[in-house]
């Protein structure tokens, strides 16, 4: 689905991303980890159309990706959950979704999608018409990823959706992941807890400063010796 070859990406004169090259299956959770700083949410913005490579090849479903507009990447099928949620603070619950299916021309099936985004977060629909800036960090999330739901994604970047959240929310957070995954969405996901993003993942990356220098299935990596000392504390 995501096929990503040797890509070099800049901020003026800092190289962020170096010859990263990783592969994204139809079906699979593949997940990237890494230390602060080592270019994970470049990576998502990258793909997004945000941030555009020097040099390298994205391609989706046989599209280039390296300079295609980021309105047209979200119609191709790629929605970003980004890190800090980025929601519209002043405006609805109800808006923010609405945001999310700006591309979307089938007023029908938006409302069936956004039906299933209220069956999915029952708290959302209790707060359909509050300001987003008044739900708590865990709604709040989860708003953010319905709004990404809303452009009715092939593939879904989740970046650090556990950021911040006390622990049995980000529980609840993978389990929304896994449920995701289990009704058809392809998820790469930019995860600061290594050990939650392993257990769920299919694949996994490991990324340090701008470099893949570990790949595997993400059984293999929750129990690699380097891993486990590096990110997941001994």
């Amino acid at each position: 689905m995501l096929d990503i070859r040797a890509i070099n990406v800049y901020y003026g004169a800092i190289h962020a991303l170096m010859d990263v090259s990783l592969k994204v299956e139809k079906g699979e959770i593949v997940a990237i980890i890494g230390s602060n700083g080592a270019g994970k949410s470049t990576l998502l913005r990258t793909i997004s159309g945000l941030i555009r490579p020097r040099s390298g090849e994205i391609q989706f479903e046989g599209h280039a990706l390296e300079n295609t507009p980021a309105p047209e990447i979200v119609r191709l099928g790629i929605s970003q959950c980004p890190e800090g949620r980025r929601i519209f603070t002043n405006m609805s619950v109800l808006e923010n979704l609405q945001l999310g299916a700006f591309v979307r021309k089938d007023t029908p099936s938006v409302q069936r999608d956004m039906d299933d985004v209220m069956r999915r977060f029952p708290r959302l629909q209790e707060r359909i018409r509050q300001n987003a800036g008044t739900l708590s960090g865990g709604e709040q999330q989860m708003l953010a990823i319905g709004r990404a739901l809303m452009s009715r994604p092939k593939l879904l970047l989740l970046d650090e959706p556990s950021l911040g959240l006390a622990p049995n929310l980000v529980t609840e957070i993978f389990r929304i992941v896994r449920d995701l995954n289990g009704e058809g969405v392809t998820i790469l996901i930019v995860e600061q807890n290594a050990h939650k993003a392993l257990e769920v993942a299919n694949r996994a990356y490991v990324l340090e400063t701008g470099r893949v220098v570990l790949s595997d299935t993400g059984a293999n990596l929750l129990t690699n010796p380097k891993v486990k000392e590096a990110y997941l504390g001994g």
